[in-house]
């Protein structure tokens, strides 16, 4: 399971800056943008596909995996929203992630 959120978290580090890195670059144009992100999201994908192999050979099902991901993607996306793109963190993100962590323990509940 460690192995399996471990590689998760990498994964999604360059996923969110692959989708969202550029965005500060605003002179940057599209065409160029689009290839360094593609360039970029070849590595989250060498990451996701062993962690979605591991967790799923280790007892995590289909919908487990992809909730746990999105959690870690929200997680990873939040550290970058504040730190790199300097947005603020306001209450109601804080209360709509509280709502995706009540998701989570629904689809662990035995």
């Amino acid at each position: 399971m460690f192995k399996t959120i471990l590689l998760l978290v990498v994964s999604n580090i360059f996923m969110t800056y692959a989708w969202y890195g550029h965005l500060r670059q605003t002179g940057m144009p599209l065409w160029k943008a689009i290839l360094i992100s593609w360039g970029i999201a070849f590595f989250e994908y060498c990451l996701m596909v062993p962690a979605n192999r591991a967790g799923f050979a280790n007892g995590f099902n289909g919908f487990q995996l992809k909730i746990t991901q999105e959690v870690i993607t929200l997680v990873v996306f939040t550290v970058f929203a504040v730190w790199y793109l300097k947005e603020p963190f306001h209450t109601k993100y804080l209360i709509s992630f509280l709502f995706i962590l009540g998701a989570v323990y629904f689809a662990f509940k035995k």
